[in-house]
């Protein structure tokens, strides 16, 4: 899987760097910018932030403000607190999880389109639904093994 996301967001972010690019020089050089270039841009873009989301999940390296790990003293402790972290991590996404797929059924419901291209925006929606499942499964994933840890069964490093 590692090599998976890795190819994956390498092509996304290579995509919308080339793009950037283009524009920049058709532009800037050419005084003439491509219509539509950056609405096509918008695609590759979403899906490179909602899987580069997801990524940082299953890699676990999330920006986390962890105060309360000052004043926690022992490893079971720390279990503890990342069990009600993950735990509000997962009602959160879940909550997010069902907005996202409703506003994906009324963009497929109702055909939406971009702008200027008039490609179907239910391609751009879609990378939310898939990258909030993915997260939800991670974060199940790091409770398991938060909950394991706080209960002594796990290792007490969690």
């Amino acid at each position: 899987m590692d090599r998976a996301a890795r190819w994956i967001l390498t092509l996304l972010i290579g995509t919308v760097a080339v793009a950037q690019a283009v524009q920049v020089f058709t532009r800037y050089v050419l005084q003439t910018p491509l219509m539509g270039l950056e609405e096509a841009t918008l695609y590759p873009s979403l899906w490179l932030y909602m899987l580069g989301a997801a990524n940082a999940s299953r890699e676990n390296t999330q920006i986390r403000a962890n105060v309360l790990e000052l004043f926690i003293r022992t490893p079971r402790g720390h279990a503890r607190l990342a069990v009600l972290a993950e735990s509000v991590s997962l009602v959160v996404t879940a909550w997010l999880t069902w907005w996202a797929w409703d506003f994906t059924r009324y963009s497929w419901r109702t055909e939406r389109e971009s702008a200027t291209l008039y490609w179907p925006v239910f391609y751009a929606d879609v990378a939310l639904i898939l990258a909030l499942v993915l997260i939800i499964g991670f974060t199940l994933r790091d409770l398991a093994r938060h909950l394991a840890a706080a209960t002594g069964r796990g290792d007490d490093h969690a």
